[in-house]
């Protein structure tokens, strides 16, 4: 009888792992930051100048009297804010004449007139300038509403409602006045 002998080899304390894998990928997190500064801008005006001409009737029953003068209209097209709570202001300096000496008694160097800025909040910036005879006191100044978004859109200035302290006659001379716009932050928003 054949004897078979079966030898069987314990393995103990050998354990066969799997190979390690190298690490296929990894992620890393790289912050980007940027800023955007409050900006306001005015569009061009559609006139740089507005020139009234003769101010005076040179005939008729008003003659050297301040004429009628028709409203006249300036636009800033694409003005915008990008940031809450901006605002409009006005100073309105009226027109006075280049004779700078007192005028004498009926006469007067000095045109009076409104200016009002639309379209930007729902509360126009209008001043109406009230300069006396001698051209005393020009400027005038008012702030419109505060606009509570950022805003793109396009603002207007309208002059109007032309007049002379006391109606006087008006002395000779060049005649000159401004409008300054001022559009930013509105009034205690200071940024």
């Amino acid at each position: 009888m054949s004897r078979k002998i079966i030898f069987a080899v314990a393995l103990v304390g050998i354990s066969f792992a799997p190979p390690a894998l190298a690490q296929d990928s990894d992620t890393e997190t790289v912050a980007v930051a940027g800023q955007v500064a409050p900006l306001c801008i005015l569009g061009t005006p559609s006139q740089s100048s507005v020139n009234l001409g003769q101010l005076i009737d040179v005939s008729g029953t008003r003659v050297g009297r301040l004429t009628v003068i028709a409203n006249r209209t300036v636009s800033m097209p694409q003005s915008f804010c990008n940031y809450a709570n901006s605002a409009i202001r006005v100073d309105a300096t009226a027109l006075t004449g280049s004779n700078t000496s007192t005028p004498p008694a009926g006469f007067a160097r000095a045109v009076n007139f409104g200016a009002t800025v639309s379209g930007w909040a729902t509360t126009n910036a209008a001043a109406t300038t009230a300069a006396t005879a001698a051209g005393a006191s020009p400027t005038a100044t008012a702030t419109g509403g505060t606009q509570p978004t950022p805003k793109l859109g396009d603002v207007t200035l309208t002059l109007a409602s032309f007049s002379v302290p006391s109606d006087a006659l008006l002395v000779a001379g060049n005649y000159s006045g401004q409008v300054v716009i001022t559009l930013g932050p509105a009034p205690g928003n200071g940024l």
